[in-house]
């Protein structure tokens, strides 16, 4: 047994199983592995984005794409996005050897992608109208030693948790950036989120706001989203354009800063976002790219192509403590919690 799952690869050899284009979903659990009976997957939204558009939004089709890329790969690993998603389910068995303190029966959210989770389905998602990030579902999914999975709250829905969950590494982060910037200046940072009436956008403001952000900027791509923020009071400044339009974003984040946020935070789901990203944050900055849709040759080069003096982090969806302190956020920011639930009534 390899820790990190390096046994399940079945192709190519010699590389991680996120990496592999394929993997052994065999629902039998190796002695420091964890079987998981599956109830539900979140796939991330840049990949459900990329799949409704190729599809025309036609669910039937979706559903069959999704079905197929998981029966070819033994996990769900977007082959356009590079990006899957998360779970939740319930331990069907634990092996001996296991170190992640799991036990039978208990009801659990991975906390790592679907890109490096094998994964068998056995019901064709027939539940599933392809229509929502949430996949209805029955099958199999193993977690290694080197696997990170939380506990469901007996409080909250598991659609609700499950969204949470999918999207906890990033106000975790943003809130370590934020705290981390005023112990470097002892000033209090401005925070731009581009994209912030998303889950892991709004998110990311509160975080911002927890961790005393002197200011903060909400980028919306339309009228109704700037609306959503206004009523929950998630941002000091609200502004709407397109992030794939480098001057506009530019233009509408430092109208508000001036010169620019200190720490930028990219939570949009589609391709195109990186030298707006760049273009509005101040020399000396830090940009966080949360979306999977982020081009990192297109961010290294457009910020060396702009001379810009910034500090860009790629958003790991890992921070110890990511997935209570997310939680914490949900019961504590009241219009989070509407947020998310109206999220839910909509899909």
């Amino acid at each position: 047994m390899s820790p990190i799952g390096l046994h399940r690869v079945v192709s190519p050899p010699g590389v991680l199983p996120q990496a592999a284009t394929r993997l052994d979903a065999d629902p039998t659990p190796g002695r420091d592995e964890v079987l998981i009976r599956v109830q539900r997957l979140n796939l991330d939204a840049a990949s459900y984005r990329q799949l409704h558009t190729a599809h025309d939004g036609d669910g039937t089709a979706i559903r069959d794409a999704v079905a197929g890329i998981i029966t070819e790969r033994g996990k769900m690993h977007n082959p356009v996005t590079g990006s899957g998603g998360m779970l939740i389910g319930t331990v069907e068995a634990v092996g001996p050897d296991s170190p992640l303190g799991l036990a039978v029966g208990d009801r659990v959210a991975t906390l790592v992608s679907l890109t490096l989770t094998p994964l068998r389905i056995t019901d064709g998602l027939a539940d599933w109208d392809g229509l929502s990030e949430q996949v209805p579902c029955d099958g199999h999914a193993v977690l290694f030693a080197r696997s990170i999975a939380a506990r469901l709250p007996d409080n909250e829905s598991d659609e609700l948790a499950l969204a949470v969950f999918d999207v906890c590494g990033a106000p975790a982060l943003t809130s370590r950036i934020v705290r981390r910037h005023r112990t470097l200046t002892g000033q209090s940072p401005t925070v731009a989120v581009l994209g912030a009436a998303g889950k892991s956008g709004s998110l990311s403001l509160a975080a911002a706001r927890d961790g005393d952000a002197a200011q903060t900027i909400a980028l919306v791509r339309d009228d109704a989203e700037a609306g959503l923020i206004r009523e929950a009071k998630l941002a000091d400044h609200v502004a709407v354009a397109d992030a794939t339009n480098a001057v506009a974003t530019a233009e509408a984040v430092t109208a508000a800063t001036g010169s620019g946020a200190d720490i930028t935070v990219v939570c949009v789901d589609v391709p195109g976002c990186e030298h707006g990203a760049i273009l509005s944050t101040a020399q000396g900055g830090t940009i966080i790219f949360f979306s999977m849709a982020t081009s990192f040759p297109a961010a290294a080069l457009g910020a060396e192509g702009l001379a810009a003096d910034v500090e860009m982090i790629i958003g790991n969806g890992y921070t110890p403590g990511h997935a209570d302190y997310a939680l914490s956020l949900l019961s504590t920011v009241p219009s989070i919690r509407s947020m998310f639930e109206a999220r839910l009534a909509a899909d």
